[in-house]
């Protein structure tokens, strides 16, 4: 079953049209990769999806998207996106305790009780896989964990106020190996729980984590499906130049 449709989406920036008619449903409980060559409109499609190019100037949209069949242009945003969180690209912890980085939306939703709040914040550190690394130092700063320890934590923070979708703009791009491959096993941990659309310039990390897979070209949703078919027996000519390496 869909959680996610998108019908006939059309984004302008101004003058230039950043996303073309794209049609596709993210599916309950998986992982939905974004691929394209830089430009092409993935982050675009992502922030689409919980109304964040709302807070850009100039940004035009057109079609619908629903979540669980429910426009969420009809929806209040700051529930919109409780329901679809968003990690971003560059790990953004705030300056606070590594509690009260995952304490934080709780606190914004009015939860003040400390034994929930307490359960709450081991709860999504354990989903985040960074109970065990940071539970002797809860009240230590944010800002003195490595930086996956920093993404990971961004993702509990996101988890905290139990989303039914979480959106992920290449969580791991400015990360080392060994950190992203902590963030690659999070993510297969973290389907059984959420819904996952992640944007990827790496082909090998999108073969490695997602179920299906959408090829964006200029604008474009060239082809979508499981992402093995997709990466070894594309349809669409574009798609198979892309996967083999021919361009981006």
């Amino acid at each position: 079953m869909a959680t996610i449709c998108v019908a006939d989406l059309a984004v302008k920036y101004g003058t230039k049209q950043a996303l073309h008619g794209v049609s596709l449903e993210v599916h309950r409980h998986e992982v939905l990769a974004l691929i394209g060559p830089s430009g092409c409109g993935k982050s675009t499609l992502l922030r689409a999806l919980n109304r964040m190019n709302e807070l850009l100037p100039g940004v035009r949209q057109s079609g619908a998207i629903t979540l669980e069949g429910e426009r969420i242009d009809s929806m209040d945003v700051v529930d919109l996106r409780r329901r679809v969180g968003m990690v971003f690209q560059r790990s953004n912890p705030f300056a606070k305790s590594i509690f009260e980085n995952v304490a934080y939306g709780l606190r914004i939703a009015g939860l003040n009780d400390q034994t929930e709040l307490d359960r709450r914040v081991e709860e999504s550190l354990t989903q985040a896989a960074l109970w065990d690394e940071v539970k002797d130092r809860l009240q230590d700063s944010a800002l003195a964990l490595s930086g996956g320890q920093q993404q990971r934590l961004c993702i509990a923070r996101a988890l905290a106020i139990r989303p039914e979708v979480v959106l992920m703009d290449e969580p791991a791009s400015a990360l080392d190996p060994i950190a992203t491959a902590h963030i690659e096993d999070l993510i297969g941990a973290l389907k059984r729980h959420v819904t996952i659309v992640i944007v990827t310039h790496n082909m090998q990390q999108a073969a490695r984590v997602s179920d299906r897979t959408a090829f964006l070209y200029m604008g474009e949703l060239v082809e979508t499906g499981p992402t093995q078919v997709l990466f070894n027996t594309p349809v669409q000519p574009r798609t198979r130049d892309y996967v083999s390496g021919k361009f981006g």
